[in-house]
């Protein structure tokens, strides 16, 4: 045995609601959760719970299209990780979470992905907003930057 532990990786959706957490060593899903509530009221409770717990290597987040406030949020307490205990953070998109199926917006409008780009589009009928985090990361695609996907303007 070297001695070298496995990396450890969490990854949170703000986007889902309630909000998902997932935990992977050496890369491999080890257990998912959710917490109901509020990002504001439930992200830094669970967030410094994980931390008396366990040892991050890295940590993944949802930055978007979906919630602004959930994604808001959890960048600034990420960035704040980062710059406090070092704990570097990631970002991938909420598509690669739900199959690319369409992302509710507001009102009658979801965010569609059609090949590399990101539209909004009015649709009839109700998409339920279903999120599953793969059984390991190498599947996972990561987005280019760690900053927020909004797609709309702040309201």
């Amino acid at each position: 045995m070297s001695g070298v532990l496995p990396k450890r990786t969490l990854l949170i959706n703000p986007v889902a609601s309630p909000l998902q957490f997932a935990l992977y060593e050496g890369g491999e899903l080890q257990r998912s959760w959710e917490r109901d509530g509020y990002a504001s009221e439930v992200l830094l409770p669970e967030l410094e719970r994980i931390l008396r717990e366990k040892r991050l290597d890295e940590i993944l987040y949802v930055n978007g299209p979906g919630s602004q406030m959930g994604i808001k949020l959890t960048y600034i307490a990420l960035e704040t990780l980062r710059l406090l205990r070092g704990i570097p953070f990631g970002a991938v998109s909420a598509f690669a979470l739900n199959g690319g199926r369409p992302l509710k917006a507001m009102g009658r409008l979801y965010f569609v992905k059609e090949k590399e780009t990101i539209i909004t589009q009015p649709l009839e009928e109700t998409i339920v907003q279903e999120f599953s985090f793969p059984s390991s990361l190498e599947a996972l695609e990561r987005e280019p930057e760690n900053r927020p996907d909004y797609r709309l303007p702040a309201v």
